[in-house]
């Protein structure tokens, strides 16, 4: 069945009713999200909570009764948009690692039935974390179980806790998994490590913290066109402002008409011509087609090198070739 998308819903479909519920912003869909999913699948499939005493609440097997039939149900997740720091932070910034339309397709890849997505509002800030529970999670979405992270906060002053959930949840009849933290080298990984490591150029870190490669969806735009006229034409896209991406040149990939093509891309403000706004310009090996106005997942693979001004054009176009030469090398590598 296809993946679904709801935008506050007043009630889902009857083949998503009993659905177990992963919650959560979910941006990059990183492992610590994976675990959470996974758990959420695990509690579809007809598994059970409970407390034990190695950590939190985790999906453990339920024995089958004899006779019973087989339980599974669909995973969902449950996500907010805008991200809650646009409510409560509004004058920061916020680097996005998986902006709207790119969260809700790696959600569909983890093997999820559907996504709903709410409307993150003062409406919905102020409500109670009973509310939340009884008024959402039950009636509006009739979940039998649901899935969070350890550090997973709703309802007013955040007052629905994880201790909240099981204590609260466990009363209206629901299963409940509190997932543990996913750790890498003694850190647990979160979308703000990962920004970090995207900020400086740390693609290797990145990819690792988020367990699949990092990459941008958007839209080919036309440019100057001076990667054509140095004998290198390249895709552009704008991404968003906030994009905290490190300015420098990387080997990536994407997948054009079911192929997939490496390439290098340049993320950056030119300082050799315009020094202008940040653009993603992207060079494809050993392809010659027209990309305009095509929407493209670029992903990353590897960091090459800083952006630089260079004195000459000889000079941009040999460093260009070299970069070509070591983005071959890196997306060959798997």
């Amino acid at each position: 069945m296809a993946f679904e998308q709801f935008l506050d819903p007043v009630s889902l479909p009857a083949h998503l009713h009993g659905a177990a519920v992963a919650i959560g912003n979910f941006d990059g869909v990183h492992r610590g999200h994976q675990a959470v999913i996974e758990a959420a699948e695990a509690l579809a499939r007809g598994m059970q909570a409970r407390e034990t005493q190695a950590g939190p609440p985790q999906p453990v097997p339920t024995p089958p009764q004899p006779g019973a039939p087989h339980r599974h149900r669909p995973a969902i997740a449950l996500s907010f948009e805008p991200h809650p720091r646009r409510l409560f932070r509004p004058d920061e910034t916020l680097f996005r690692l998986t902006p709207p339309a790119l969260k809700a397709l790696l959600l569909e890849r983890a093997g999820l039935a559907a996504l709903v997505t709410l409307t993150f509002d003062r409406a919905l800030a102020n409500m109670t974390a009973e509310d939340f529970l009884e008024e959402l999670v039950v009636r509006r979405l009739g979940a039998h179980a649901i899935a969070v992270g350890y550090d997973f906060h709703f309802g007013k002053d955040r007052r629905g806790t994880p201790e909240f959930l099981v204590r609260h949840g466990r009363t209206l009849g629901l299963d409940i998994a509190i997932v543990a933290p996913t750790r890498d080298a003694g850190e647990a990984v979160s979308s703000s490590a990962i920004r970090r490591a995207l900020g400086e150029g740390n693609i290797i870190r990145a990819n690792r913290l988020l367990g699949h490669e990092w990459s941008v969806l958007g839209t080919v735009v036309h440019g100057e066109k001076r990667g054509r006229e140095l004998g290198f034409p390249t895709a552009n896209m704008a991404l968003d402002p906030d994009c905290g991406l490190a300015h420098g040149i990387y080997a990536v990939r994407t997948v054009v008409d079911g192929v997939v093509r490496p390439g290098v891309a340049s993320f950056g403000r030119r300082p050799t011509f315009d020094n202008g706004p940040p653009l993603l310009e992207t060079y494809l090996f050993d392809f010659g087609g027209d990309l305009y106005g095509k929407t493209l997942e670029i992903t990353f693979v590897g960091w090459i090198r800083g952006e630089e001004k260079f004195d000459s054009i000889d000079a941009l176009v040999a460093r260009m070739n070299e970069d070509s030469r070591l983005a071959r090398e890196m997306t060959a590598r798997g």
